[in-house]
């Protein structure tokens, strides 16, 4: 319109701000326990490989086993938690499952003190327990976030709770791997055990109104686990992540089980360095965490989680070439561990926000415990083979297998109906399915 000569433009209502997660004092709680707890985890990762091997001198098949017991209950008991976790509060397990494993990580520096350590079986036991609880936090975990943050949010909310993840991955293991020269590798997990403390008050002072559980089912559990893995496996989008996933974390399990071994007895690495070398590398993932949002809207969500998990699957090449002299071989595996920390942070960031997007609130125990079955489940067989492999092969034999056949990862991911995905907005929502 014009006034005294000058045009005035006619107002138009701003935008509404971008919804952000700073003042959101439930994430805020939420998230500063996750990160303190993370970090925590960070020095069991190295403390509790390094007291198997230096303080009961484990073989390669021991360690493969003790590796596979940490993942087996998510081929065991992974889609049962699902249907709990869809009968009720999710809080509640959140905060059951970190104190059973604060008191099973605190046992082990307990029983060393009181010089009662002397078998392999007590890791064993201490692993598979709290693996178990591990399945229930993170299924429980998965179908929580949601429910704090509102689904408009859940991209920043992952970033966030996926960037502490990696910044503690860069300081805890340097902190673990000092805390087990200087107090030895038992000692040094009472670190980890009050981390879970932490966690269970930060979750207990969450206010959050969860929404109430659905009437009692009026099927039974093996219909609804059935119902679980259907959602999952039909639908293109989920099926796809989940053969990509799975046959990642296969193989990259085949490596993981023979890793601390290879680092100690044939590159010759002291502990301090086992520390630095998983701190370093896990500089990766803190970048992840601070361009996945922008990789998705630069390049497309589809091709974001092709090409990520192709870096993150062609990085771990890098291991079984790493040669037998500490300095140069340090080089080379903190090299590998930043670029599989690059791609597969920035593939799990956008995978799981798509997941948690397309699937109803109702269906979210299931179709988390569904895919931890079916993504984490090939963990134990691949932690079995490659204590196998490193008996028959040797060490260096059992790394080539695995990071060979973890290029098969990124095929799954070439159908259209994830290849063609631009933004998480573009994926149509996962329809339960019919009986």
């Amino acid at each position: 319109m014009s006034q005294g000569g000058l045009t005035i433009a006619a107002k138009t209502p701003l935008p509404p701000p971008a919804p952000t997660l700073w003042r959101h004092q439930n994430f805020m709680k939420l998230w500063a326990g996750q990160t303190v707890s993370q970090f925590g985890a960070q020095i069991t990762l190295v403390a509790f490989p390094l007291t198997a091997v230096l303080i009961l001198h484990a073989s390669a098949l021991q360690m493969g086993v003790l590796e596979a017991l940490g993942m087996a209950p998510f081929l065991l008991v992974g889609l049962p938690v699902g249907v709990l976790v869809d009968r009720g509060r999710r809080r509640p397990l959140l905060i059951l499952a970190d104190s059973v494993r604060l008191l099973l990580v605190g046992a082990v520096p307990a029983l060393y003190l009181a010089h009662a350590l002397h078998a392999m079986w007590v890791l064993d036991a201490v692993q598979f327990v709290a693996g178990g609880m591990t399945v229930l936090f993170d299924v429980a975990y998965q179908s929580y976030l949601p429910a704090v943050v509102g689904r408009d949010t859940l991209v920043e909310g992952n970033s966030r709770l996926e960037a502490s993840r990696a910044v503690a991955q860069v300081a805890g293991p340097s902190v673990g791997g000092a805390l087990v020269a200087a107090l030895t590798a038992p000692v040094a997990l009472a670190a980890n055990a009050a981390t879970y403390l932490v966690s269970v008050v930060s979750l207990a002072a969450i206010r959050t109104e969860e929404p109430a559980p659905p009437p009692p089912p009026l099927v039974g559990m093996h219909r609804q686990i059935g119902e679980g893995l259907a959602l999952v496996v039909k639908n293109p989008v989920l099926g796809s992540i989940a053969g990509s996933t799975g046959t990642a974390n296969f193989f990259s399990s085949v490596m993981a089980a023979v890793y601390v071994l290879y680092a100690v007895r044939d590159l010759h690495l002291a502990p301090a360095a086992i520390g630095l070398l998983y701190g370093l590398g896990s500089v990766g993932g803190v970048v992840a965490a601070l361009v996945a949002s922008r990789a998705a809207l630069r390049l497309g969500l589809g091709r974001t989680l092709l090409a990520f998990i192709v870096l993150a699957s062609a990085a771990e090449l890098l291991v079984p070439l790493a040669p037998a002299r500490p300095r140069a071989a340090l080089g080379v595996l903190v090299a590998a561990m930043f670029f599989v920390g690059l791609g597969g942070t920035v593939y799990n960031i956008n995978q799981v926000s798509l997941r948690q997007a397309i699937t109803p609130g109702a269906w979210l125990g299931r179709m988390n415990a569904s895919m931890r079955f079916l993504i984490w489940g090939t963990m134990p067989l691949g932690s079995l083979l490659g204590g196998v492999l490193g008996a028959a092969l040797g060490l260096k034999g059992a790394l080539w297998v695995g990071a060979v056949g973890g290029l098969a990862a990124p095929l799954w991911l070439m159908r259209p109906a994830v290849r063609h995905l631009v933004r998480l907005t573009d994926a149509p929502p996962s329809a339960a399915p019919t009986p």
